[in-house]
């Protein structure tokens, strides 16, 4: 969310953050609906200001004139009592339209409607050369008993899937070997809710744009007569929203920034724009595990710069201790998603696709989602200002594990481990039982 002041004296470049990043939204819309809200708003306080005389004025009046006193104030009440619910219908409004409204993207980030735009800034390791017919990781995982996606189709539906045996412990020692990266960074370990209230999503930005991604519970608002009772939950397809949500409507110490969260969870995605897309293996499923990481930092474009290299660089030392090739994609406009300033992917070689796969995700989200979530940081001169964000994938898993198993297979039909998983794995290759 931008600051709406900041909206009407940029509109230009607000324009162009809109159309570079195929955002649906009306900003000339935008503004008459808030040019209305001020409007009853100070016709609201103008009315209050009279209440409040006429408060003033019974407490000083005589008996005798209280009676004309308190009509006068009745009136203005009911007054304010009609125009209250107008007042309501108009900030619902206003507040729909400016969800939509996106962040403004950084000087250096490529403009383009859609992944064709994104540009590769950095490749990094040397791709494997096979001397003999190398397999995919459906195969590898079904020769060495690795996963069963048969039955977990049948238990979890489209996409489902088990893992089994070296598979099982190597995502295992995957996560908890990227977690402890993280804390030796001083990040503070977190296992995040996977269930989370809607507030979290909008503050994130997951909401509304993503809203048909992310699995709805349906039997935790209503009773069983369908009558609501509470709020809607949801499924969280990342920890960022519960990694944020945790400092909301608070106000944080300058002497304690950065804050840095890392977030060990479940996660769990729809897909529903995906149909069709890599409907075969464990590239793209509906619920994963991840290893998230989120930075809050004072207001400064160039120290938010700076974590989001400083981010995308731990992720990248992980992949090289993994001596994983991978490339780094600078995200284009139309691809990078409406809340982020600047945005890197990191995309791992997969032999069986015969290039890359993301694996990673890089993002600077400057003051978008602290405003939505109201967290603030106090300054060096005890000023209160929205704080900046930013968020990376630290690792994902099993899409991980296809490169992994693919990259280290062997002409036997043996999988190496990356020698730095192995003490966490308890064995240094995979072989047929």
């Amino acid at each position: 969310m931008l600051n709406i002041d900041f909206i009407k004296e940029n509109k230009e470049k607000v324009s162009k953050a809109i159309k570079d990043k195929g955002i649906k939204l009306n900003l000339d819309e935008l503004l008459k609906v808030d040019e209305e809200r001020r409007s009853q708003i100070s016709k609201i306080d103008e009315l209050r200001a009279k209440q409040n005389e006429f408060n003033k004025k019974i407490n000083s009046v005589s008996d005798k004139e209280k009676p004309e006193a308190i009509k006068g104030m009745k009136s203005i009440s009911d007054e304010i009592k009609k125009f209250e619910p107008a007042l309501k219908k108009t900030e619902s409004k206003w507040q729909e339209l400016m969800y939509l409204v996106p962040n403004i993207p950084s000087d250096d980030t490529p403009i383009g409607p859609d992944d064709k735009s994104n540009k590769v800034v950095e490749e990094w390791g040397e791709k494997p050369k096979f001397d003999f017919k190398f397999k995919d990781h459906l195969t590898l995982g079904k020769e060495l008993d690795l996963f069963d996606l048969e039955r977990g189709v049948k238990v979890s539906g489209f996409r489902g899937y088990y893992l089994k045996n070296e598979a099982a412990v190597l995502q295992v020692a995957l996560l908890f070997y990227a977690f402890q990266k993280m804390i030796k960074q001083g990040f503070t370990p977190m296992i995040t809710p996977t269930i989370l209230k809607s507030f979290a999503l909008y503050g994130s930005g997951h909401f509304p744009f993503g809203k048909d991604d992310i699995y709805e519970l349906s039997n935790t608002g209503k009773d069983e007569k369908g009558k609501q009772i509470g709020e809607n939950l949801y499924l969280a397809g990342t920890s960022e929203p519960a990694l944020l949500g945790y400092l909301s409507g608070e106000t944080i110490k300058f002497e304690d920034l950065p804050v840095k969260l890392c977030g060990f969870s479940q996660c769990y995605r729809n897909e529903v724009g995906s149909y069709g897309k890599d409907t075969k293996g464990l590239y793209r499923i509906h619920e994963f595990m991840k290893v998230e990481q989120a930075v809050i930092c004072e207001a400064d474009e160039k120290i938010s710069e700076e974590w989001l290299q400083k981010m995308r660089g731990f992720s990248q030392e992980i992949l090289k201790e993994l001596k994983l090739p991978h490339r780094v994609l600078a995200i284009c406009t139309g691809d990078m998603g409406a809340g982020k300033r600047k945005m890197y992917d990191i995309e791992t070689y997969m032999p069986s696709r015969d290039g890359y796969g993301e694996t990673h995700s890089d993002s600077d989200l400057t003051d978008w989602q602290m405003r939505r979530l109201n967290i603030k940081y106090t300054d060096k001169d005890g000023k209160k200002k929205f704080a900046y964000a930013l968020n990376n994938t630290v690792i994902a898993s099993p899409r991980i594990l296809i490169a992994v198993l693919e990259n280290f297979q062997n002409k036997d039909g043996s999988i190496d481990i990356p020698e730095v998983l192995q003490p966490l794995c308890g064995f240094k290759k995979i072989e047929k039982k």
